[in-house]
């Protein structure tokens, strides 16, 4: 796996560099946001080990942008901010996973490990789709509903969590960008008051 470990603290961020490299993974450091953000939109990376509070660009907007791009890196918060509240944001934020300084190493490994064969990627003729986590999540469900219609309230429920506003308009955006992503012929049929289905 390859991952980016992404610390102000250098000398942390380069012993857990140092000790993902003794698991056999391939690692790369960033001590800035701004870096870390270069680095994610050149290279293809498993997981991103990512402290939220980092100077240039902090590590909130990092994981912002690495969602934005539809990109398949797992992201696993390394940070001091261990409040309820700072979990769930950065959960919120694209998150996969969230671990509080201080840790314990073998913990760090155990979860980067946890993430990196969580990934899935998808292709349509050949091509490979860069797909956000809610995007897959929404295109897993149509495929395992095996071509019965998925009401929006189902996906909702199975894709996203329980605190998400039932009124919102996340499953018809997510959809449209799908649809945009899986390209002509669009796969996906919609019935008014049914949902949809592939």
């Amino acid at each position: 796996m390859r991952i980016l470990v992404v610390d102000d603290e250098t000398a942390l961020a380069d012993l857990i560099a140092r000790g993902l490299a003794r698991q056999g993974m391939v690692a790369d450091v960033a001590y800035r946001g701004d870096d870390a953000d270069e680095l994610l939109a050149v290279n293809d990376y498993d997981v991103v080990v990512l402290d939220r509070d980092v100077p240039g660009l902090h590590g909130d907007v990092v994981a912002r942008r690495l969602a934005a791009r539809g990109a398949l890196t797992r992201i696993l918060m390394l940070t001091a901010a261990t409040t309820l509240a700072d979990r769930v944001h950065g959960l919120e934020l694209g998150a996969d996973d969230y671990l509080a300084k201080p840790f314990e190493y073998p913990e760090l490994v155990a979860r980067v490990r946890a993430l990196g064969p969580n990934r899935r990627t998808v292709t349509r003729d050949g091509r490979p789709l860069d797909l956000t986590s809610k995007e897959l999540g929404v295109l897993e469900v149509l495929l395992r509903a095996d071509g019965r219609y998925v009401s929006a309230e189902e996906l909702l429920e199975k894709v996203w969590d329980v605190h998400t506003d039932p009124f919102t308009s996340a499953v018809r955006v997510t959809m449209s960008k799908l649809r945009r992503k899986l390209g002509a012929p669009d796969p996906i049929r919609t019935v008014p008051g049914q949902g949809y289905a592939l």
